[in-house]
């Protein structure tokens, strides 16, 4: 998750959390507001982790490169 996606769920849970007022039957805003919060908050810190990335050098084997020219049998 980027930077800009955590701020923004931190940014729309907090209003849900502390902000709305509204209601409904079955789906209790603040709790939601307060999970998405949470998920801002991880990325947050996922994002501020160091990951260990490997980088794979593939150099040439010590196979003869034949051009198409020879392989087709035409002059250089």
């Amino acid at each position: 998750m980027r930077t800009g996606a955590s701020i923004f769920l931190l940014a729309v849970g907090a209003i849900l959390a502390f902000a709305v007022t509204a209601s409904l039957g079955w789906l209790n805003l603040n709790v939601v507001g307060y999970v998405l919060m949470l998920a801002g908050v991880a990325g947050l810190v996922l994002r501020l982790i160091p990951r260990h990335r490997t980088t794979r050098v593939v150099r040439p084997s010590g196979e003869q490169i034949v051009r198409d020219e020879e392989v087709r049998g035409w002059p250089e």
